[in-house]
């Protein structure tokens, strides 16, 4: 049998998971008040009403190995196998978590890959793995393939806000006044598994076609694959981002997801993105 795991930050809930037959693992949120285990403790509405009203930016924690090493014990009893699937390595020491606790548990039919991704692309990333297993790959198999597509996925996300860039001071405070009054939107985009700033628009028409334009530089979205879309806290903006998008990209089937806390506490409320396999350029 092959066991797949992922983390909190893949933003598949744990009644998804269940729906999915895989584990996710989850991380931690820590406010002044006490920590929250991602998508376990705080309901998502209930974490970004939180944040907004907290006079500090809360902090996240990263998996260790002894959350991993109980699955690897029971996996290695019964002689199954094991895809870990984590958030980009760039971002959290939880992939690293993973192999530690490989090697303590001594057991070669483990296989972890580092997504170079987090949230709606991981999710994608997680979701393929899954696919895959129903049909009956091996899971030397599955992660051969996964090494290969990851390549191919692209999240970009519009932040609505400059304040909690700011607060996690990646702003300054000048930069981050100027933006609100400017009504500047950041697009933010995960690029070789790291967090960059892909552009800026003004208002949410210009940042929406920018991010159209970022989609098509890639040749377009390959929608016979998973594509994801998700927000933060409110859905308004991502609902705004469909009905702009309606004429532009076929989004009728498209997963939609909330973002969960981890992520949510570096972006903030109000963000939409989109995560999606590219179909490539010629």
């Amino acid at each position: 049998m092959i066991k797949i795991i992922t983390d909190s930050t893949s933003d598949i809930s744990q009644e998804q998971a269940k729906e999915l037959g895989i584990t996710v693992l989850p991380l931690k949120v820590i406010f002044k008040d006490g920590e929250y285990e991602d998508g376990i403790d705080l309901q998502n509405d209930e974490f970004y009403n939180k944040l907004v009203n907290s006079d500090s930016l809360p902090s996240t924690s990263q998996l260790i190995p002894e959350q991993f090493i109980p699955l690897f014990e029971e996996a290695k009893n019964n002689q199954d196998s094991v895809v870990v699937i984590t958030l980009s390595s760039y971002l959290s020491g939880t992939y690293q978590s993973a192999v530690i606790a490989k090697d303590m548990c001594e057991y070669d039919n483990i296989h972890i890959v580092d997504s170079l991704s987090v949230t709606l692309g991981l999710q994608i990333l997680v979701r393929e793995g899954v696919d895959l297993q129903k049909k009956g790959y091996s899971a030397e198999e599955i992660v051969k393939i996964l090494e290969t597509n990851k390549h191919k996925i692209h999240v970009f996300a519009l932040v609505e806000t400059l304040e909690y860039l700011k607060k996690g001071g990646r702003l300054s405070g000048v930069s981050a006044l100027a933006g609100t009054i400017l009504n500047i939107k950041p697009i933010v985009e995960v690029k070789n598994g790291k967090v960059d700033v892909a552009g800026k628009a003004r208002g949410l028409t210009g940042a929406f076609s920018k991010m159209i334009k970022f989609i098509e530089q890639y040749g377009g979205m390959d929608t016979s694959k998973y594509y994801c879309l998700g927000y933060t806290g409110k859905k308004e903006n991502l609902n705004a981002f469909l009905e702009y998008a309606k004429d532009k990209l076929d989004l009728k089937d498209g997963l939609i997801s909330p973002i969960g806390s981890v992520v949510g506490t570096h972006a903030g409320p109000g963000v939409c993105g989109i995560a999606f396999y590219d179909i490539g350029v010629s």
